[in-house]
């Protein structure tokens, strides 16, 4: 059975994870892989893509592997060519790669918002940078940036530089979508919400409730109509929709990954 992404190279940033369990980045990884993709997973530590490549299991060969800091531009250009002459060439490039800090502009020092934006934001322009001219050779192209529903709404807990950078992906997304329509390269969001990605336990409990990742989890799902929290695989699948050639119309839009937590008024 032919996979969704059968003869496709995809690049994608932040594919380990900050802990054991199905992260954004290593859930899209190991779901490309699995519908066919080769796969170049970049992260900046090598341990957690190991861990992303065994987790794929019997399609582990589709993935190899870079350690990269996406906040480095000749880093970025190195790793776009070292998947190229990997792979021969490339197709989908995915941003996966965003963290958040709280406080608002008196709370925030001004070097923790520039870190923000060069880590939220920056690292979104250079590997576009960098993968850009091979698609636009080529005539064709997919490129999936990940936001946040911060970006769109408040979410509980002031995080201005996270919620202007996530924001600011979203618009960065669709001037590009239109900016290269011509050259059939689509671009395109998907804004998840509050999920339970291993990065509820390593860091958001410390920074929010002192380390209750029970009472974290509770407060986070009493914002979601569903009756379920997602987690990074349901990240993982609207990206590879937008990735696959059943979007093949779809650009300069956002995918909204949140059990209808946005669509509340409260």
């Amino acid at each position: 059975m032919a996979g969704r992404l059968d003869g496709k190279i995809a690049f994608i940033t932040g594919a380990g994870s900050v802990g054991s369990g199905w992260g954004n980045g290593r859930a899209t990884a190991v779901r490309f892989a699995q519908e066919g993709a080769k796969v170049f997973a970049t992260d900046i530590d090598l341990a957690r893509l190991d861990e992303t490549v065994m987790l794929a299991g019997e399609f582990k060969n589709n993935i190899k592997t870079g350690v990269l800091d996406v906040t480095q531009s000749s880093a970025i250009e190195q790793s776009i060519r070292d998947c190229i002459r990997e792979f021969g060439t490339l197709d989908i490039l995915v941003n996966i790669v965003g963290g958040s800090a709280k406080g608002g502009p008196l709370e925030m020092t001004e070097e923790a918002w520039d870190a923000q934006v060069d880590f939220n934001l920056k690292s979104v322009f250079l590997t576009c940078k960098y993968a850009l001219p091979e698609m636009i050779q080529k005539e064709s192209g997919a490129i999936v940036n990940l936001a946040s529903t911060s970006g769109i709404r408040w979410t509980g807990s002031a995080q201005i530089a996270y919620a202007s950078t996530k924001a600011a992906v979203i618009q960065f997304s669709r001037v590009l979508a239109i900016q290269y329509a011509k050259q059939n390269i689509r671009v395109n969001t998907v804004v998840p919400g509050q999920l339970h990605t291993p990065m509820v336990e390593t860091r958001l409990a410390k920074q929010r409730v002192g380390g209750d990742v029970e009472l974290l989890l509770k407060q986070r799902q009493s914002r979601i109509p569903l009756p379920f929290m997602g987690d990074g695989r349901d990240t993982a699948n609207a990206a590879l929709f937008l990735a696959s050639d059943e979007a093949r119309f779809i650009t300069g839009t956002e995918i909204i990954v949140d059990g209808g937590m946005s669509a509340r008024c409260d």
